[in-house]
C-alpha cells in the first residue's frame, strides 16, 4: 500500500509540474515577472505623466473633484460636421489638412463648421486636469468630428501625405477619453502635417461640441485628460513586452466602465469593488500578469472618479462602452482571436491532466 502511495504521489507531482510548465510557456505570458495583481485598497498612487514629444502634449494630473455632477448631459451630439484646425498651420498647410479630414469623413466642405484652436483652448480645456499651456502654445494636430445616428464611437487618424504624424495618442484612446467626456455616436478623424503627441486635436474635439452649442462638463474632461495620460504612460511602459498591446489595455478600461455603468449605482461602488472588476477586466485581456499593480492602482482611482462623476449613470454611457468593446475587439481582431485561443487551449491542457489524476485515483 505505501508503495502505491509512492507512485501516486510521485505521477501527480509530474502532473502538475507539466501543466505548469505548459501555462509558463503560453505566448501571452512569456518574460513577465509581475506577480497576479492583488490590489491592496489603501494603495491609492497618482497617474504618471505620459511622455513629451512636443508643446502640443497634455500633461497627467489627477481631479480632485470626486463629487456626482449632476448637470452631466446624457448625450452629447453635433447638428453638423465641425472641422477643428490648429492655429500653427501654415495657410497651405490649412487647406490640407481639412482636404485630407473631409476626403476621409467623406464630407462637403461647404456643410461643415470650422473653427480654430488655440492656445487659449489647451489652456481651458487641457491645463485644468495639470497640463501647462500657454495662450501662446502652437497646435497642428487637428479634428474633424461627425455625428453619426448608432455607431457608437470611431476614431480614425488619418495619414497626413502618407505619414502617420500623430505620434502619442492612440486611437482607442481617443475612443476612451470622449467616452469619458460624454460623447455618443460620433466618427472622429485626426491629423497633423508634423510629428506630434495629438492633444491639439483632442481639445479641438471638446472646443467642438461647445461651438455647437452642446458642451461637454468640464469634470468629465478633465476625467477624460486624466485617463488618455495614464492610459499612454502605460502603454509607453508597456510597449516593448510581450502579451502586451494598447488595444488590450483600452478593451479592459472600456470593458472594467461597461460593467460599473451596469451596476444600480455605479457611485456607491467602493474602491475593493471597483478593483474587483478592474483585475477581472486585465486577467480576461491578458493583462494581469503585464500590468503592474502600480499601474492597475491608477486606473481603479480613476475609474472611482469617473463613476463618481455622474457620467456613468446614464443609459447611453452604458450602450457606448458596449459599442466601444466591440469596435476595439474588431479593429484587432488577431489580437483577441490569440487571446480567446490561448484561454480554450489552456482549459483543455487542464481537463486533460485532471483526468489523469482521475485515473490515477481510480487505479488506487
Amino acid at each position: 500500500m505505501n508503495f502505491k502511495r509512492m507512485i501516486f504521489a510521485l505521477s501527480l507531482g509530474l502532473i502538475i509540474g507539466s501543466a505548469v510548465l505548459v501555462k509558463g510557456n503560453r505566448s501571452f505570458a512569456d518574460n513577465n515577472t509581475n506577480a497576479n495583481i492583488n490590489v491592496n485598497i489603501n494603495n491609492n498612487n497618482s497617474s504618471s505623466s505620459a511622455a513629451n514629444s512636443s508643446s502640443d502634449t497634455a500633461d497627467s494630473a489627477s481631479s480632485s473633484d470626486d463629487n456626482v455632477d449632476s448637470s452631466s448631459s446624457s448625450e452629447v451630439t453635433l447638428s453638423q460636421p465641425v472641422l477643428t484646425l490648429g492655429t500653427s498651420l501654415t495657410s497651405s498647410e490649412r487647406s490640407e489638412v481639412a482636404q485630407t479630414l473631409e476626403n476621409a469623413a467623406n464630407v462637403d466642405s461647404s456643410n461643415v463648421q470650422a473653427i480654430t484652436i488655440d492656445g487659449a483652448d489647451l489652456v481651458q480645456y487641457l491645463n485644468p486636469s495639470g497640463s501647462s499651456f500657454t495662450d501662446n502654445s502652437g497646435v497642428w494636430s487637428s479634428a474633424l468630428i461627425q455625428k453619426t445616428n448608432n455607431g457608437g464611437i470611431n476614431v480614425q487618424i488619418v495619414d497626413y501625405n502618407g505619414a502617420n504624424n500623430i505620434t502619442t495618442i492612440t486611437q482607442n484612446q481617443y475612443r476612451n477619453a470622449a467616452l469619458t467626456a460624454g460623447i455618443t455616436n460620433a466618427n472622429i478623424y485626426v491629423t497633423s502635417p508634423r510629428a506630434i503627441d495629438g492633444s491639439g486635436a483632442l481639445a479641438g474635439v471638446y472646443a467642438a461640441y461647445s461651438a455647437a452649442g452642446n458642451s461637454l462638463s468640464q469634470k468629465n474632461i478633465n476625467n477624460a485628460q486624466n485617463e488618455q495620460n495614464l492610459l499612454s504612460s502605460i502603454t509607453q511602459a508597456n510597449k516593448d513586452k510581450d502579451g502586451y498591446t494598447d488595444s488590450q489595455l483600452n478593451n479592459a478600461v472600456a470593458g472594467a466602465k461597461q460593467e460599473i455603468a451596469n451596476t444600480k449605482n455605479p457611485a456607491s461602488l467602493s474602491r475593493q469593488e471597483i478593483a474587483d472588476i478592474v483585475n477581472k477586466e486585465l486577467k480576461k485581456n491578458g493583462l494581469n500578469n503585464v500590468v503592474t499593480q502600480s499601474q492597475a492602482n491608477q486606473i481603479i482611482s480613476l475609474l472611482q472618479k469617473i463613476a463618481a462623476s455622474g457620467v456613468m449613470d446614464h443609459q447611453s454611457f452604458k450602450d457606448q462602452a458596449g459599442k466601444l468593446s466591440k469596435n476595439i475587439q474588431a479593429n484587432a481582431k488577431n489580437i483577441f482571436n490569440k487571446l480567446k485561443n490561448d484561454k480554450g487551449l489552456w482549459t483543455k491542457v487542464k481537463q486533460f491532466f485532471s483526468n489523469i489524476v482521475t485515473d490515477l485515483q481510480n487505479l488506487f
